[in-house]
């Protein structure tokens, strides 16, 4: 089973990621995981804690060669910001260092401070915004190029744009090429295909800065080259729209996620929503009128793009700072303020790339299995020859 873990807080010695399961014999390139960690960076809106790190990815296991050896993958990204925290989060307890702590004594509405101080029994915050911050995603992205890379053997590319920022909405589809396009840019503006529109969607966000506030928005993640019947209707853990939907949720501010059209068809008839079946008999294969489904049906996959909506909240650090109460006093206060950004769906599609390709690339190794990626792509081969004679 392909699975991963990370550890690390925000303002830590770095942040770590382990992923088991992938095949021996996959290509494996550096610069094309920091070209990743690099893309989640990017975006207009970003706080000042991105002109300190520049990600990088060391690989210390797993990866000989340029190439997967079947063991665990081990990488480390270390947070530059480090060297102005030791003092004030030391591994071990030293003498003096309880004056050197940055508490946060007064808990963010909407962030982990509150219900993670609760249940953890900390009477500061800082332990836990220091791991519920997205500052963890980084270790995500990592393991999503790897994902990435695996997935790109068999022809199956995992991309993002932004859809909406605020009430500023991208009224078209956007082409796969399109996509390839965007992702391929030096500079990031919104993550917009539509230069006009996301114009405006930065004018959304201009507006949110000088009133001291945060903007949210909408994604959308594009899984291309899918082959169908990943996943399962048999059991409900197993369905892979279950599965892509809790791993967009698990992205911090995500509060929401939709797949395919799923407002849509919420709102219409079902002779309007359904994505009609065809048949070309010189390529002998099956295709929809459409693909409102978004590549899914009956948790599985149909061999349509796989498309996934996720909802992005505004982030909670406002530098106007929302009403609270002090952990110590229980006095109202005004919420703690940590440097943080304005705008982050751009970062946040990125991070939904790798979250869908790590799960497709769980669908794909269970299907196909495999200790080797040529192994892998004997099975893989095989069930597109069954395919193609059905």
């Amino acid at each position: 089973m392909l699975r991963f873990e990370t550890a690390g807080e925000s303002h830590g010695e770095c942040l770590v990621a382990t992923l088991t399961g992938l095949p021996a014999g996959i290509p494996v390139s550096l610069p094309a995981i920091n070209r990743e960690l690099w893309r989640r960076q990017q975006g207009y809106g970003r706080g000042g804690r991105m002109k300190i790190e520049t990600d990088t990815v060391e690989i210390v296991s797993g990866v000989r060669h340029s190439q997967t050896i079947g063991s665990p993958i081990a990488l480390i990204i270390r947070n530059r910001d480090w060297k102005n925290w030791t003092e004030a989060l030391p591994v071990e307890d030293v003498a003096g260092s309880e004056d050197k702590k940055k508490p946060v004594k007064r808990p963010r509405p909407g962030h982990a401070d509150l219900a993670g101080a609760i249940k953890y029994n900390f009477h500061d915050a800082r332990y836990i915004l220091e791991r519920a911050s997205a500052r963890e995603t980084t270790a995500r992205v990592a393991v999503g190029a790897l994902a990435k890379a695996f997935l790109a053997q068999f022809g199956v590319g995992v991309l993002s744009h932004v859809v909406a920022v605020g009430n500023v909405r991208l009224e078209r589809a956007a082409s796969w090429e399109e996509l390839v396009a965007l992702s391929e840019r030096d500079e990031v503006m919104l993550g917009c295909v539509d230069p006009e529109t996301e114009a405006r969607m930065k004018e959304a966000v201009d507006l949110a800065y000088r009133t001291g506030d945060t903007i949210g928005g909408v994604f959308e993640v594009v899984a291309h080259g899918v082959p169908p019947g990943l996943g399962s209707h048999i059991t409900w853990d197993t369905r892979l729209d279950g599965r892509l939907a809790q791993a967009i949720v698990s992205i911090q501010a995500v509060k929401g996620v939709e797949i395919g059209c799923a407002q849509e068809q919420a709102s219409s008839y079902g002779s309007k929503v359904q994505d009609t079946i065809h048949y070309d008999k010189q390529e002998r294969r099956f295709y929809r009128g459409a693909n409102k489904a978004g590549g899914l049906e009956g948790g599985m996959t149909n061999g349509q793009d796989v498309v996934v909506r996720g909802f992005l909240k505004p982030i909670s650090t406002l530098r106007r700072p929302l009403e609270s109460v002090d952990l110590d006093t229980r006095e109202p206060s005004l919420a703690a303020y940590e440097r943080s950004d304005v705008c982050v769906v751009p970062a946040a599609g990125v991070i939904g790339e790798a979250m869908v390709a790590i799960v497709l690339a769980q669908a794909f190794l269970e299907k196909f299995g495999g200790d080797s990626l040529v192994e892998t792509k004997r099975n893989y081969e095989g069930y597109l020859r069954q395919v193609s004679d059905f």
